[in-house]
């Protein structure tokens, strides 16, 4: 294995505001970068003028003050440190509402944990590698409510992670209709970290008026779950006829099944969930954090395995696994590998 570069630490605590303050003093640089390309790669990619990306991101906002108005102040907090306007960092949790393209292609998983308590959930997570670069690992102390670690891009106000209640969160695209207004998803992932159990983690994305479909497959306290959320309804998909649960980036429940036909496969969405689940079959025992590393290493299918690496394909070729993340919550720890994990080693990050 090459050695790993090990992404950059930041703790922050306190009230909404004053953690946005402190994340904005310990990363401002990583956030400015984040907001220009942010703006760049929507004008490259889909012709959104600033005018127009502007105008959504303040339309949006009222719309998550009201669900989330401790989310909203830490952003706040988070634009008065790094002296940007609040609409840019804004721009950062509404990106994926200007187009109903996926923004990433990836596999999630979820089993029990050995222990025989909790679960351990985990993916890769295939995106553009530009992102690497302004990606940390944040953990959030909020007064009143439970800590929680992230994954993420610097400026967003959740992403992959876990809290100190059992619930961990991994995420994939999921082909469904969207719409421009609404919650943006991180607002509701925040929430759903705020959550200590499997019905709270439901009900904090229900109450949502949600602006785009997703796929979030989850550790919590009551073992293995995945949650198909569309803008109209969200269904919980628990292990049926095994003890673990995989998920990439097509429809499963039988209510959302209809869309699969309405939305090009990402990537070999069906190919990778039958390798991973063969993979996890051809195991006399529940996969552990061992034998899920193997499985995020494989290659069967290239260019669009499991372990995704850049190639020619003329719309998805740039994407790679940018990081793969292995979370066991009940022991409040991560295991990352920065850049694919066939090459690179996990490291360990504790809360």
């Amino acid at each position: 294995m090459v050695p790993a570069e090990r992404y950059r630490e930041i703790e922050v605590s306190g009230s909404p505001r004053e953690m946005g303050r402190q994340l904005g003093e310990a990363a401002a640089e990583d956030v400015r970068a984040f907001c220009a390309v942010a703006l760049e790669r929507l004008q490259e990619t889909m012709q959104v003028r600033p005018e127009r990306a502007r105008a959504l991101a303040e339309v949006c906002l009222p719309v998550a003050r009201e669900y989330s108005p401790d989310s909203v102040e830490e952003l706040e907090g988070l634009a008065e440190a790094v002296a940007v306007p609040l609409w840019q960092i804004m721009l950062l949790q509404i990106r994926n509402q200007f187009t109903p393209g996926p923004d990433a292609g990836c596999t999630s998983l979820s089993v029990p944990d050995p222990s025989g308590k909790g679960a351990i959930v985990a993916q890769n997570w295939d995106n553009d590698p530009a992102l690497d670069a302004f990606t940390i690992v944040l953990t959030r102390r909020p007064t009143g409510k439970p800590a929680l670690m992230t994954l993420t891009q610097a400026g967003l106000i959740s992403y992959i992670g876990f809290n100190s209640e059992g619930i961990g969160a991994c995420l994939n695209s999921l082909p469904a209709p969207s719409r421009a207004h609404g919650v943006p998803h991180y607002f509701t992932l925040r929430e759903l970290y705020e959550a200590d159990s499997l019905a709270g983690a439901v009900e904090a994305i229900q109450r949502a008026e949600r602006a785009i479909p997703a796929n979030i497959m989850l550790a919590t306290p009551e073992g293995p779950a995945n949650l198909e959320v569309t803008i109209d309804s969200v269904q919980v998909l628990r292990p049926d006829e095994t003890s673990w649960i995989t998920h990439t980036n097509h429809c499963l429940h039988p209510e959302f099944c209809h869309y699969n036909a309405e939305f090009p496969e990402l990537i070999g969405s069906h190919p990778r969930k039958a390798r991973i689940d063969e993979l996890f079959q051809a195991s006399s025992a529940d996969p552990g954090v061992a034998e899920i590393k193997t499985a995020l290493r494989d290659h069967q299918d290239y260019p669009r395995s499991i372990c995704r690496h850049v190639n020619d394909d003329p719309d998805h070729g740039y994407w790679q696994t940018v990081f793969s993340v292995i979370i066991e919550s009940e022991r409040q720890r991560m295991h990352v590998s920065r850049g694919t994990p066939c090459n690179q080693s996990y490291e360990v990050y504790q809360l």
